[in-house]
C-alpha cells in the first residue's frame, strides 16, 4: 500500500514539473528588433549645382623701358553660376573618396566705369575627394584639383579672352535623402593662374582672376 501511494505521489510531482516547464517553454521570445544598414556612399551619381561666386580681378602692367610706369590694378567682382557634376566614390568604414568633374556656367563679373571689365565665362574642375562619414546618411569631405575656365577682358583697346588652367581647393558638408538622392553645400577657391594679355619689346599686360564659389547641390547616386 505504502508502495502505491509514494508511486503516486512521484507521478503527481512528474506530472506537474512537466506541465511548469511546458508553460515556460511555450512562453514567446521576443524579436529582435532589425536595424536599418548605414548608408553606403560607394557608387556613381550625377547631379546639378547653383551659386554665386566673388573673387578679384587684377591687372599687371609692366614697362620695360621705365619701369617707373609700371603699375598694378585690381577690381572685385561677383556673379550667379550653376552647372552640372559626376563622379564616383569608394567607401571603407566611416572614411569615403573619390572622384568628381564639374562644368558651370558663370557671369562672375569686375567692372570699373571707362575700365572695362574682367569675366569668367564659364570654368569646370575636376577634384579628388577625401571625407569622412561622422553620423548615418552625413559626409564632410575635403577636396581639391585642377581647375579650367574661360577669362575675358573688354576695355576701350580690346575685347578678347582665353581658356585658362589652374587650381582649386575647398570643403563640403552632403546629407542623404534617402538611398539615391542627396544634397551638397560647397565652398571652393579657384585660382586659373596669370594670363598674359599683350607684350612687346617695351611692355607688357597681363590679368588674374581668382575667386571663392558658394554652392549647393543635388545629387543621385546610381
Amino acid at each position: 500500500m505504502k508502495f502505491i501511494i509514494a508511486t503516486a505521489v512521484v507521478a503527481l510531482l512528474s506530472t506537474s514539473a512537466f506541465a511548469a516547464d511546458a508553460v515556460f517553454a511555450s512562453d514567446p521570445v521576443p524579436a529582435a528588433v532589425a536595424q536599418a544598414p548605414a548608408y553606403a556612399w560607394s557608387g556613381a551619381y550625377v547631379g546639378v549645382n547653383a551659386g554665386y561666386g566673388f573673387g578679384k580681378a587684377k591687372g599687371y602692367y609692366t614697362d620695360f623701358e621705365d619701369p617707373e610706369y609700371s603699375e598694378n590694378s585690381s577690381l572685385n567682382g561677383k556673379g550667379f553660376l550653376g552647372g552640372v557634376q559626376a563622379g564616383y566614390n569608394w567607401q571603407s568604414g566611416s572614411v569615403v573618396y573619390g572622384l568628381e568633374t564639374d562644368l558651370q556656367y558663370a557671369d562672375i563679373k569686375a567692372k570699373e566705369e571707362y575700365e572695362g571689365a574682367a569675366k569668367i565665362d564659364w570654368f569646370g574642375t575636376t577634384r579628388a575627394r577625401v571625407g569622412y562619414a561622422p553620423a548615418d546618411r552625413v559626409l564632410a569631405y575635403a577636396t581639391g584639383g585642377v581647375a579650367y575656365g574661360k577669362l575675358r577682358l573688354d576695355t576701350w583697346l580690346f575685347d578678347i579672352s582665353k581658356t585658362q588652367i589652374g587650381w582649386t581647393v575647398g570643403a563640403g558638408v552632403e546629407y542623404a535623402l534617402d538611398n539615391n538622392w542627396s544634397l551638397k553645400t560647397e565652398y571652393l577657391y579657384t585660382d586659373l593662374g596669370k594670363w598674359t594679355v599683350t607684350e612687346s619689346d617695351w611692355d607688357r599686360n597681363e590679368m588674374s582672376f581668382n575667386f571663392h564659389t558658394i554652392r549647393a547641390g543635388l545629387n543621385y547616386k546610381f
